[in-house]
Order: C-alpha cells, then sequence, then structure tokens
C-alpha cells in the first residue's frame, strides 16, 4: 500500500468516524429511500455486509430490497487477500462471529453467488475507484465474480468520504455506482 493511499484512507475514515449517529442513520434511511438505480428482478441475489466500525448500514436498503423479492446474501472471510464467499441470509436470521469478529451468516447457510455487491469503504473518487481497509478482500472478489458472470458491485458511503483521486493500481477493482445520502453516482458506460 502507498503512502498516498493510507493517507486518503485516514482523512476519509477521520471524516466519516466524525458522523454523530443520528447523521449515519439518517443517511442510511435515506439510501434505502432512494433505493437502487436499477431493476430488481424476484430472486435476485444482493449481497451486503455486516457493517463494522462507522461504516453506513446497509441494513434499511437490504430489508426494501428483500420486501421486493430480492434474495439476501452476506459475505464470508476465507483468508487475507482471498476471495469472499457468499452465503444466503434473510432479515431474520441469526449471525454468528466469523473469524475476523464480523457477523456472518451460519455455516449452513447455502452458498451462492450475488447479482449485485454492496460494497463498503474507507473513501471513493468520482472514477469508480474505491480505498478499502487494505486486506484485499474485495479487489480479488469483484475479480473473481467478474470472470465467472456479469455483477453489479455498488459501493455504499457517505458523501463525506468522497476524494478527488483513489491513488488507484492495476488490481484495484472499479465500482459499477456508489450510493451516497445525497445521490447515485453510476460509473457504467451509457
Amino acid at each position: 500500500m502507498s503512502s498516498s493511499k493510507g493517507t486518503l484512507r485516514a482523512a476519509a475514515l477521520a471524516r466519516r468516524d466524525a458522523l454523530g449517529s443520528e447523521d449515519r442513520a439518517a443517511a442510511a434511511l435515506a439510501i434505502a429511500a432512494h433505493g437502487l438505480p436499477l431493476d430488481i428482478k424476484p430472486g435476485t441475489v444482493v449481497a451486503g455486509y455486516s457493517p463494522i466500525r462507522s461504516e453506513i448500514d446497509p441494513g434499511p436498503l437490504m430489508r426494501k430490497l428483500a420486501a421486493a423479492g430480492a434474495r439476501l446474501a452476506l459475505p464470508v472471510i476465507v483468508a487475507r487477500e482471498q476471495p469472499l464467499q457468499f452465503r444466503l441470509w434473510s432479515i431474520d436470521d441469526k449471525l454468528q462471529r466469523g473469524a475476523l469478529g464480523i457477523p456472518e451468516p451460519s455455516p449452513d447457510a447455502a452458498e451462492t453467488i450475488p447479482d449485485i455487491l454492496l460494497v463498503p469503504l474507507a473513501a471513493f473518487d468520482r472514477a469508480g475507484h474505491r480505498i478499502g481497509y487494505g486486506a484485499g478482500h474485495y479487489d480479488c472478489t469483484l475479480g473473481q465474480l467478474r470472470a465467472a458472470k456479469n455483477i453489479v458491485a455498488i459501493g455504499l458511503a457517505f458523501a463525506a468520504q468522497e476524494i478527488p483521486d483513489s491513488a488507484a493500481s492495476a488490481h484495484d477493482a472499479r465500482l459499477d455506482l456508489v450510493l451516497t445520502e445525497e445521490q447515485a453516482i453510476d460509473f457504467r458506460s451509457p
């Protein structure tokens, strides 16, 4: 990781951490109210994430998508710099702590490949690049998933996490969209 990317990450996380709990909750509800700028057919598999630290909570959006007929999934961390696995999950399912302490579905839950992947991030730029936490989970996951099928990767973030340039590397996977409490930013070709 370059020191530039580390500096950008730290500054964006400081801005995110400075948001109050009411602002965070309102932003998650605003994203859910706007919904996805995509047609969601019943049975579409949408993988979210269990929010950690001060990440924006995808829960309100995921509940809305489930009510519209989407099937939900959550990631499971296998190992550092390895692709994530995804297991089906519903809002009422109990989660357990994974290897890194992040809540995840039971090992008994069926594995799946998502059609839409909601991606947490530390920072993003207007070119569709994100800065994560440096473990490489989402970059290698997106590479593997995109080799298997056409998926849509959507970053969820607070507007305060936007940066002018992410100092992206060749191995950094690009997002298709970013949703903030203020807008949907589409990076796909028209």
